[in-house]
């Protein structure tokens, strides 16, 4: 296979140059603001296999742009209220930053949580299991 013009990473990497990243213990520290909306945009499995931010919603990262648009048939009223505050996050920080950076592009103003899900419950973060099903 041949070089990729641009990899993944840099891609990350560019994005994280005009994002705003959110720490992990900061978050935390916001999470009773009634303003501040967590969206995970993790893949339905992991929040079934890890858990989940309390209060966040689930968007997947295959939907978000369709979402977020208020003129797309997708679009969902989470996302329509300017005062709020947005700030994604997916395990580790890498598909949130890219989202944020192209919900940027769009006009949609949020954050990322720089290290994602995954420093989370060690850093006193908590965690909601989803009920099983059976």
């Amino acid at each position: 296979m041949a070089k990729l013009k641009t990899s993944a990473q840099e891609m990350v990497a560019a994005a994280r140059t005009r994002i705003e990243e959110i720490e992990t213990a900061d978050l935390i520290a916001r999470l009773d603001d009634p303003d501040l909306v967590v969206v995970d945009i993790r893949d339905v499995r992991e929040r079934q296999r890890s858990g989940f931010i309390p209060g966040s919603v689930h968007a997947p990262r295959g939907m978000i742009e369709f979402w977020v648009d208020p003129d797309s048939p997708y679009n969902k009223e989470v996302f329509a209220d300017p005062s709020k505050s947005y700030v994604f996050h997916c395990a580790s920080g890498w598909r949130s930053a890219l989202t944020v950076a192209t919900l940027q592009d769009m006009g949609f103003e949020a954050a990322h949580l720089k290290e994602g899900f995954s420093t989370w419950e060690a850093q006193g973060g908590p965690v909601e299991m989803p009920e099983k099903k059976g």
